[in-house]
């Protein structure tokens, strides 16, 4: 069987470009919940043809952060509350997950940017400056999955925290003490330093139940 005659490709095509811009769009409010995508808008917007525009927003759908409606086009996706429910059980399966690979082997180097991100989110609290304290808390976990050192876990997770950051803009707005959360991670980063595992997981758990009851009330 002769080889097959492949093209040469741009390290990063104009439909990926165009897909990370809509998600970081839709990820920090810019494209609100419920937003209609249009694609001639979008087009011009760009500069670009309505092709890998269309690419984009199939990605996007694929996601589960755009919808599409028969006869009236894309949107948004809002999280009602089964949907957030949800979100969190598999946050909370997936970092429980990661958290006990890096309990288990994670190096004192690892340990170290955990403490890092923690003691971040220590200096937002204490400077009453709740976006800052958002980003950090976001930081925090995506660094605990990264340090896992699974791909598949990290893969998972980025598409999560999409959806999450959807949600930080609400959730910010419910700290009541930011020092709550500022323990909660203490406590997680502690227990990952113990080796503990059941005590990672207890925190964890904890944690993200907290977390989507401040949402829900919210």
């Amino acid at each position: 069987m002769a080889d097959p005659t492949f093209q040469r490709v741009n390290r990063e095509s104009t439909a990926s470009l165009i897909t990370r811009q809509l998600r970081e769009g839709i990820m920090y409010g810019h494209l609100p919940a419920g937003t209609q995508l249009s694609e001639a808008s979008l087009a011009q917007e760009f500069g670009v043809s309505r092709g890998p525009l269309r690419e984009a927003m199939q990605r996007l759908v694929q996601e589960g952060l755009v919808r599409s409606e028969l006869n009236r086009g894309l949107f948004v996706k809002e999280l009602d509350e089964a949907e957030i429910r949800d979100l969190y059980v598999a946050r909370t399966a997936l970092e429980t997950a990661a958290a006990r690979i890096v309990a288990k082997e994670g190096s004192k180097k690892t340990l170290q940017r955990l403490r890092r991100a923690h003691e971040e989110m220590r200096r937002a609290a204490e400077a009453g400056d709740l976006p800052r304290l958002s980003d950090a808390d976001f930081a925090f976990h995506h660094l605990l999955v990264e340090c896992s050192e699974s791909p598949r876990l990290r893969r998972m997770h980025e598409t999560l925290m999409v959806e999450t950051r959807m949600c930080l803009t609400a959730l910010e707005e419910t700290y009541f003490d930011p020092e709550d959360q500022v323990d909660e991670h203490h406590r997680i980063t502690e227990a990952i330093a113990a080796g503990d595992e059941a005590a990672v997981v207890a925190e964890i758990e904890e944690h993200m139940q907290e977390a989507l009851d401040r949402l829900i009330r919210a």
